[in-house]
């Protein structure tokens, strides 16, 4: 069929929705009418092929065939893309586009009501964005599975290098000292410790706090965390309060840091060195053997 219009983009607009309707029940898509007519206005475009239904061979058949229709009909009812959104559950984009060619309902709430069933869909959305985070920690999680005591030393000196204090050339430190607010970091430090046959009676214990927390409810709980006899503890260190300083470490939760020092630990500390040199060279390896 061929297609013409008047010169000027869009000058006779019904001479040119006659044409449009004729190329639709000819059965071309969307795609090829604009194609055909150069019209590359969405707006234009659907105002000319306003109540003419789309040819069955565009409807694809897909999964989410169903919310299509039933979107379409909830459109059709006069409902509004969020209160559909919270009906079906789907995102307001693919509502947009399988019923951009209905007429838009007229408004029959209030600012205020729009706005709750927006925050309702929102949440939804939220609950939803927080399972799918639960449950790829959890499958993260089990696929870990039993760590085998080559693993366990490799991640405990992966961790010491980036958390522990380290020897400088300008400043001799060869001890083992490891400082961290996580209590997971701290269960794997010492659960490493007794993998290298560090016994307890070495180990010392500081809890570094702002003064302005709870002090002695943190000394407890690190206590308890290391089972540790409180004789093992040194004097806890209190980080001073500066009031230009809108602090977030604060509610139940903080308990500051606890810094782990092991005594005569010289030869410990040089063994972790060298491990990690060890790791490093591995991996510059493994990397050269990729890249060959």
């Amino acid at each position: 069929m061929q297609v013409t219009h008047a010169p000027g983009k869009y000058a006779d607009f019904e001479e040119l929705r006659d044409q449009a309707v004729a190329l639709r029940r000819a059965g071309l898509s969307r795609r090829q009418i604009r194609d055909r007519l150069h019209v590359d206005n969405n707006d234009i475009l659907n105002r000319l092929l306003q109540g003419e239904p789309a040819p069955e061979w565009t409807k694809r058949p897909n999964a989410k065939d169903d919310l299509r229709d039933r979107a379409r009909e909830l459109r059709l009812q006069g409902w509004t893309y969020d209160r559909i959104q919270v009906e079906l559950g789907c995102s307001k984009s693919s509502i947009s586009l399988w019923v951009r060619d209905l007429p838009k309902p007229e408004r029959k709430r209030t600012l205020g009501e729009s706005a709750a069933i927006a925050r309702r869909g929102w949440e939804a959305k939220l609950r939803i964005r927080d399972e799918e985070r639960q449950n790829t920690k959890e499958a993260a999680k089990r696929a870990v599975g039993n760590l085998t005591s080559r693993e366990l030393f490799l991640v405990g000196v992966g961790l010491y290098w980036a958390e522990g204090s380290k020897d400088k050339p300008y400043d001799r430190r060869e001890r083992v000292t490891f400082v961290n607010s996580d209590p997971g970091m701290i269960h794997v430090f010492l659960a490493w410790l007794d993998l290298l046959g560090v016994e307890r009676e070495r180990l010392r214990f500081t809890v570094m706090i702002h003064e302005n927390a709870d002090v002695t409810g943190a000394e407890l709980y690190w206590a308890d965390l290391v089972d540790a006899d409180r004789s093992a503890f040194l004097k806890t260190t209190l980080k001073k309060h500066n009031p230009k300083t809108v602090r977030k470490n604060v509610g139940d939760s903080y308990r500051g840091c606890l810094a782990i020092k092991v005594l005569k630990s010289a030869d410990l500390y040089r063994r972790i060195e060298g491990s990690w040199c060890g790791i490093v060279g591995a991996a510059r390896e493994a990397d050269h053997h990729n890249r060959t």
